[in-house]
Formats: structure tokens, C-alpha cells, sequence
């Protein structure tokens, strides 16, 4: 079964709230992410909290993770 998000909420800082195609839901850190070039401009808050939902998160800058990234690195919610 292909691994999908099929809602996300903004907690706070670089924190989300995944749900996925199983029905689980995950918070998830992304701090880490911030280190890489592709997602350096996210730190600015206002730029990580207009992100899209379509199968997976996306940024307008073109940047987006893996929904099994997000899974793996989530905590039960």
C-alpha cells in the first residue's frame, strides 16, 4: 500500500501534525531538515507555515518530503 498524508496541521516552531493514509497520525520535527540547502529558506516561519498537501507536504520553493520520511521520524499523536 503506497504511504500517503492525507491532512497536516502547523503545532508550533517546525512541528506537524501528520495524518496518513493508514489513519495514523504523527508529530513530526523538521528542525533537522533546516540544515539542507533545498529547505534553508523555511526557517522563516512564515515561509514553513504555507505549505501544501498533495499525496505529501510541499513548499512553494519547491521543496517537499517523502511521506515515509515523516512517518518514520513522527511520534505517535
Amino acid at each position: 500500500m503506497l504511504l500517503t498524508i492525507t491532512d497536516v496541521e502547523y503545532i508550533s516552531d517546525y512541528t506537524l501534525l501528520c495524518t496518513f493514509s493508514t489513519g495514523e497520525r504523527r508529530k513530526v520535527d523538521l528542525t533537522p531538515l533546516l540544515a539542507y540547502p533545498a529547505f534553508g529558506e523555511l526557517r522563516d516561519k512564515q515561509k514553513f507555515i504555507q505549505f501544501g498537501l498533495e499525496d505529501t507536504i510541499f513548499w512553494a520553493n519547491g521543496a517537499d518530503i517523502a511521506p515515509e520520511y515523516l512517518y518514520e521520524r513522527g511520534v505517535a499523536a
